[in-house]
């Protein structure tokens, strides 16, 4: 475990230098220089930012988390990052900058962008029925549940729309999740053990669901779901080839991201995983998924691994409008789609409306629709996600500032980004986030 006392400014030098070489794949010490900025010259406080790792210090030695790496980025430069803790609790390795996390739900921005990529080759329409790419969701169907608190019914009626492309990256398409909530339809989900493993592929997990009763009409409701399990079957159909190979090929390598997949069979990248304390799992006494094992759903919307310096690759390039290294992913215009609001006074919300007072959805992001009120935070605009095992990150355009965090702890992923933002906005020094301007 790393020690307690604050790091010093040297190591904080070499581990900024150290971490921006395997964000950037830079070579060579000028550019590699050139991807690290001071503190003071990116608006931000050392002190501030020394607050941020005393707390994660704190966390480690109360036995909260096993540790956790942190980058922030501001201005397109390297500005702080932190690393604290054990890898593995059951095991005396430090935490390390590439250590490789279960980023869950922080997978769905990353198939919500191979998605917009294929909208842009006119491969993918995005107000097209999601039956045009999957023939089983031609006829879906809508619970409704009928009778009172004691004796619900579940009643079968026909969708209203068809379901779309757009509701499935804005979450409006009916579906559900059934490992958490109450009701009728989500009995039928846990009941099917659609969501129990990973041992159909993509293409059998959609026909499974298509055959599922939806939550909602389609287009109706903002609900947490399968959505983009079921965009990465799309993406699939769209573009001809599995997930897996499509994000490798169009994103991952080409932008370095070298640690992110959906399994990790090399023992050598095995050993860099990192894992929570025991019984610290997604649902009481659950484990999170083995990444070692052979799996053949690559789940769109939460299987992938990856790495700080990874994930920071991928917003590094949202950041710069879709662009990065002289390759263009997005055009800028799709991006600015991409993270606006798509929901509007006409979407209803669930009770379990995820992104949260001050938010609307987009397509793959919450985003930030009215500025924070009492408390320092991001400016409007700003769109983020997290993932159910800890990981988390936020991109906020009107202060040129971005943030990965990286942990394995359910248990924690959610106090942890309340205090994070808090801590972060504390360390900034110009911050424009009065509102948004």
């Amino acid at each position: 475990m790393h020690d307690m006392n604050p790091v010093s400014p040297l190591r904080r030098l070499a581990l900024l230098a150290t971490i921006s070489a395997l964000c950037a794949g830079l070579h060579g010490t000028a550019a590699r220089a050139q991807a690290v900025a001071q503190p003071e010259a990116s608006g931000l406080s050392p002190a501030g930012l020394a607050k941020i790792g005393d707390w994660m210090r704190a966390e480690v030695a109360a036995k909260k988390i096993p540790g956790a790496t942190i980058m922030i980025v501001r201005a397109g430069k390297l500005a702080y990052a932190e690393t604290v803790g054990q890898r593995d609790p059951a095991k005396p390795d430090a935490m390390k900058a590439d250590d490789i996390f279960r980023i869950y739900s922080m997978s769905k921005p990353l198939t919500s962008v191979a998605a917009m990529m294929l909208v842009e080759e006119g491969k993918l329409e995005l107000d097209a029925p999601v039956a045009k790419y999957i023939a089983a969701f031609a006829d879906v169907k809508v619970g409704v549940e009928k009778g009172d608190a004691g004796a619900k019914t579940l009643e079968i009626v026909d969708a209203k729309q068809p379901m779309t492309v757009r509701d499935l990256l804005r979450h409006t398409s009916g579906l559900t999740y059934g490992f958490f909530g109450p009701g009728l339809v989500k009995q039928a989900y846990r009941e099917s053990g659609l969501e129990s493993g990973r041992a159909i592929d993509n293409a059998q997990f959609a026909e499974r669901i298509a055959k599922l009763p939806l939550a909602y009409q389609p287009g109706s409701t903002w609900d947490y779901s399968n959505s983009t399990d079921v965009l990465g079957r799309v993406v699939e159909v769209a573009s001809g080839q599995p997930l897996g190979v499509f994000l490798k090929t169009r994103l991952f390598e080409p932008l370095g991201m070298n640690d992110t997949s959906f399994t990790v069979p090399e023992p050598e990248r095995q050993q860099r995983i990192a894992e929570p304390f025991a019984g610290d799992g997604i649902t009481p006494g659950g484990s999170l998924f083995d990444p070692r094992r052979p799996a053949a759903l690559e789940s769109g919307g939460g299987g992938l691994m990856s790495t700080a310096p990874d994930y920071a690759r991928f917003l590094l390039m949202l950041r710069n409008g879709g662009e990065l290294d002289g390759r263009r992913y997005l055009q800028a215009t799709t991006l600015n789609e991409m993270t606006r609001d798509q929901l509007g006074a006409q979407v209803v919300r669930t009770a379990l409306y995820l992104p949260g007072a001050g938010y609307g959805f987009g397509l793959g992001f919450a985003v930030r629709t009215a500025p924070a009120a009492g408390k320092p935070d991001s400016a409007v605009g700003e769109y983020f996600w997290g993932g159910a095992g800890g990981t988390y990150m936020w991109m906020d355009p009107a202060n040129d500032l971005f943030v990965v965090y990286m942990m394995q702890s359910p248990k924690q992923r959610t106090p942890h980004r309340a205090a994070l933002r808090e801590l972060v906005y504390g360390a900034v020094t110009d911050a424009k986030v009065a509102a948004g301007k």
